[in-house]
């Protein structure tokens, strides 16, 4: 294999619009940019090439969280320079096992992914869900493939190949890109189910095209509908399977809570494999469907899976795009000239954020309901991600090694298209659903920790008061009292990131966590500062010993120095109610303190203009008029 300076200097290298880029960033000699621990690693250079993905993957995550930026930037971005300065060399580090390991590493992503969809949410998406997954891939396909081949000058059935690859969406990146943005209506739950749904539907389109690319076309109509078929049977069946059996096992104790775990690991890549032997790629269909059925059945407790599969996503994730990154640098060795140069893939590029989403939209939300402001938001919101590299990093390569050596032309432009609509979408996106109304700029509804009678009474009076309420739980029991009582709220460790998927945060900006354990109150404030920024996250004191160093690390502490989780439970057990009292020029403040005495818990102010402002230690006694104050009181 060629260096990369030998590479970077010949005629051919990188072709024109990247080799006046790279040349000069590794002019001199070959080894001058690898490091020596690398050229002294003898026969530890396998493990220290495992190490370092891990080091540069956690390592671009990490950077990503404290840049409140995209983490697939980063993990592109040191994933082409560790390959740019032969640091890392998948190929060689991996060999035969690399496809294998992308391809599992893949149908783990996709299997969490649909764990996080809830059934519930689709009746009133489900319309809108399948015309972008069948109409809108259509259209975008065909977009892509005529710019493919009209704007880059591919082949058409190489530009159709690009067109399949990037026809996928990105359900590492919208999910976050949800979460941060907490859009209102149908648009959340329509992108999260695309974001999941449509990745299964895009390989199998992808794996087609490939298959005319480098088999038989003769009976390319009828082997093409047997495979979409069969594709669609063994998916469904073993990803139905898979789940019923994973269901019986857990609810019948058959599998000890130590290997549970592992033993659902090796179940989804066995069912992956089986289904990709029956009938390749679809495996990807098969642990999607097996996500979705095990999330939404009601047999068994799968919550500690769900935050197990997690952490296993940050990892795989994190070294899947560094990678797949460092091994496209290395298959642009393989590259004569390019057909296209910087003017082609900049309207290439366009073509994709201004024509084919766009138009997908169009299509597919015909009639479906949804409003301009809607329709319009959802063409803001398309990444790529790891699917799309994964297929770039695969298929176009498999071409090439079968006679058609221009697919691996396709690659750079996948990667492009992959880091540019991130870096598009996750700037654009957040603003214009602001400028749409479908986002709030200041949300002031509250996320509450503690279902218990009193945090449902709480919940309750903030709701009746025009806030946005959800009040959150991990027992069921709890929970179930506050949806009867017409509140909304979620089962679950609120702990788990997982939740944060799976709840509906509209309208929500501020934090309550009203539990009676001091060190859960301060790891939940501490979690969702992040997301609601520490001034909108309050606690709880459990009681008055041993309440400072979690104040300092938690949230604000919550309607006085000397209010505590045990002397709201005493005063509620003996009758004491939240009542909300305006405060007027004729009922003023003074009054409010006669009638009611130091012994009234201020709660919440809200202004004239119908502003809910918490009460914290050091709140000032007097209001104005025109105030309601919201407080726990004895009427009598």
């Amino acid at each position: 294999m060629l260096s990369i300076h030998r590479w970077a200097r010949t005629s051919g290298g990188l072709g024109d619009p990247l080799n006046s880029v790279v040349s000069p960033l590794i002019a001199g000699h070959p080894f001058d940019l690898v490091p020596p621990f690398v050229m002294a690693a003898g026969g530890h250079g396998t493990i220290i090439g495992l190490v370092l993905v891990l080091v540069l993957g956690i390592g671009a995550k990490w950077i990503s969280w404290r840049l409140k930026l995209p983490a697939i930037l980063f993990l592109l971005l040191v994933g082409f320079t560790a390959g740019a300065l032969g640091w890392l060399n998948p190929d060689e580090l991996l060999g035969k096992l690399l496809v294998p390991i992308v391809s599992l590493s893949v149908s783990l992503i996709l299997f969490e992914g649909g764990m996080t969809l809830q059934s519930s949410e689709l009746p009133e998406v489900w319309r809108v869900v399948r015309n972008l997954c069948t109409i809108g891939a259509l259209v975008t396909w065909a977009v892509l493939t005529a710019a493919g081949h009209y704007v880059l000058h591919f082949d058409l059935v190489v530009a159709a190949l690009l067109g399949a690859i990037l026809v996928v969406s990105g359900p590492t990146v919208v999910g976050p890109l949800l979460r941060e943005i907490r859009p209102t209506g149908a648009v959340n739950s329509i992108l999260k189910w695309e974001g999941i749904v449509i990745d299964p539907i895009g390989v199998l389109l992808a794996v087609l095209v490939s298959t005319a690319l480098i088999g038989d076309v003769s009976n390319a109509g009828t082997a093409s509908l047997m495979v979409v078929v069969k594709t669609f049977f063994y998916g469904s069946l073993l990803g139905l399977s898979g789940a019923v059996l994973l269901t019986f096992l857990l609810k019948q104790f058959l599998i000890p809570d130590h290997l549970q775990n592992p033993a659902v690991l090796m179940l989804v890549v066995t069912i992956f494999t089986v289904a990709d032997i029956l009938q390749q790629e679809s495996g990807l269909l098969a642990v999607t469907v097996m996500g979705v059925v095990l999330a939404n059945q009601k047999f068994a407790t799968v919550r500690h899976i769900i935050e197990f599969k997690e952490n296993l996503r940050v990892l795989i994730i994190s070294s899947l795009f560094v990678l797949l990154a460092a091994k496209a640098w290395y298959d642009l060795q393989n590259i004569g000239e390019l057909p296209y140069g910087y003017a082609e893939l900049a309207i290439y590029f366009a073509s994709v954020i201004v024509v084919a989403r766009p138009l997908a939209v169009l299509f597919s939300t015909f009639r479906s309901g949804l409003s301009w402001k809607e329709r319009l938001f959802l063409c803001f919101v398309a990444p790529k991600g790891i699917v799309a590299a994964a297929l770039a990093s695969i298929l176009a390569i498999e071409a090439a090694q079968h006679g058609t050596p221009e697919a691996i032309a396709t690659v750079p432009v996948a990667f492009l298209v992959i880091f540019g609509s991130v870096a598009f979408y996750g700037l654009t996106a957040g603003p214009v659903a602001r400028k749409l109304g479908l986002a709030i700029d200041n949300p002031q509804g509250f996320l509450i920790l503690g279902a218990h009678p009193w945090g449902r009474a709480i919940a309750s009076e903030l709701h009746r008061l025009g806030c946005a309420v959800l009040i959150v739980d991990s027992n069921r029991g709890n929970v179930n009292a506050a949806r009867m009582e017409g509140i909304p709220a979620y089962y679950g460790d609120i702990l788990s990131e997982h939740a944060e998927d799976e709840m509906e945060l509209t309208g929500i900006g501020r934090f309550l966590s009203l539990t009676p354990n001091d060190e859960v109150n301060t790891l939940a404030c501490m979690l969702y500062s992040e997301l609601f920024d520490r001034v909108n996250v309050y606690q709880m004191a459990a009681s008055q010993e041993g309440t400072t160093t979690s104040s300092e690390l938690g949230g604000r502490r919550l309607f006085g120095d000397r209010v505590t989780f045990d002397l709201l439970n005493i005063r509620f057990s003996s009758g004491a109610v939240i009542k909300s009292t305006p405060i007027t020029e004729e009922f003023t403040s003074d009054d409010y303190e006669e009638q009611y005495g130091e012994g009234a818990i201020r709660l919440f102010q809200v202004s004239p203009d119908g502003r809910v402002a918490v009460c914290v230690a050091g709140s000032t006694k007097s209001v104005e008029p025109g105030t309601t104050l919201v407080s726990l009181v004895y009427e009598d």
